[in-house]
């Protein structure tokens, strides 16, 4: 699994979809970046996790799948606030969209099974997060009373700084 979003560095979104497209990634979770321009072949699905506002949009997005007459299924989810766009995008696109209800037995929560810590990693070599997450470690799978860890980076030596942790002041 691997996140692909603006926030990503150019390079290393380059980097996570070669991997998709090799196949060393079996799923890539992105943002409208990924809407436009890609030609990944063998996307067997894209899932809409809302409706966009523009129709063109919705058109961009699902075209990541069946490409070139290939089969593939584009599945999107909308709240109310989001489902208003639905006939916009039917009009654009000249056909309707199969809507299904959500039923009471859909929205039943599994029980989760007992958390897991991932093992310890450091850094990648060039500092930056490699955009592959442990499903698991997701900000929204935290227990209530996890408080929030913040990320420390190592300072390099070498020259530049005097190692005290203040920035200088401006009159220096």
């Amino acid at each position: 699994v691997a996140t692909l979003s603006g926030d990503v560095p150019q390079r290393k979104r380059q980097t996570l979809l070669g991997r998709f497209q090799r196949g060393e990634l079996g799923i890539l979770v992105a943002t409208d970046v990924a809407a436009r321009g890609l030609h990944i072949p063998e996307v067997s699905h894209v899932f809409n996790y809302d409706l966009p506002q523009d129709a063109e949009d919705y058109v961009h997005r699902v075209g990541r799948t069946a490409r070139l007459g290939a089969e593939g299924d584009a599945i999107s989810f909308a709240c109310d606030k989001y489902a208003m766009t639905l006939p916009d995008i039917e009009a654009y696109i000249e056909q309707k969209i199969p809507v299904e209800p959500l039923t009471e037995d859909l929205l039943v929560m599994p029980k989760a099974p007992p958390r897991v810590e991932p093992a310890k990693s450091e850094d990648t070599a060039d500092g930056e997060d490699d955009g592959t997450a442990d499903a698991s470690a997701d900000e929204g799978d935290k227990p209530a009373d996890d408080k929030p860890r913040r990320r420390r980076r190592r300072r390099r030596s070498g020259s530049g700084g005097s190692g005290g942790g203040k920035p200088p002041s401006a009159g220096s």
